[in-house]
């Protein structure tokens, strides 16, 4: 069974690597994450996140079918933005208010290598470009202000101290 890791561990804050090798260990890997994340309620989790440095996220909304994106790329985001808030089953328990990019357009490889892209709004288009930011080393707390950021985790220290 994978953790999830928190805030602090270095890995997440790393860029991931690209996979080359689509195999059982991957399929497996796809899995476990699947259920860690469904475990924890969340509705997108990165590889980095459980501790593995490759290029793939997962996407489940609602009932929809799960969505495997490995080794991603947007390649093109609206110029139109929303303001959401946002949460991350690597900061549990806090939330910020984040502006995205309204669509987005990715083009990734599923989980036999085969290549697709899709053009995505809304929430959809919300937790791809989360989970994205993860590949690159990026969190959540990263897309707000500096002083937003530095409330962010200073309550975040106090909130794990409880």
């Amino acid at each position: 069974m994978l953790n999830i890791l928190t805030y602090g561990e270095s890995i997440l804050t790393e860029k991931a690597n690209e996979i080359t090798e689509f195999d059982q260990s991957l399929q497996r890997l796809i899995e476990e994450m699947h259920e860690a994340m469904q475990r924890d309620h969340g509705i997108g989790l990165a590889a980095p996140q459980v501790g593995t440095s490759k290029r793939l996220f997962i996407v489940g909304i609602d009932d929809e079918p799960l969505r495997v994106f490995i080794n991603p790329h947007i390649v093109a985001s609206s110029q139109e933005t929303t303001e959401l808030e946002e949460g991350c089953l690597s900061f549990p328990g806090l939330y910020f208010t984040v502006v995205r990019p309204l669509a987005v357009d990715i083009e990734a490889v599923d989980m036999h290598g085969k290549p697709f892209r899709i053009s995505a709004d809304g929430l959809l288009a919300r937790v791809i470009q989360h989970e994205y930011d993860h590949l690159d080393g990026i969190l959540f707390v990263d897309r707000v202000s500096p002083s937003k950021r530095k409330r962010a985790l200073t309550h975040y220290g106090r909130m794990l101290k409880m």
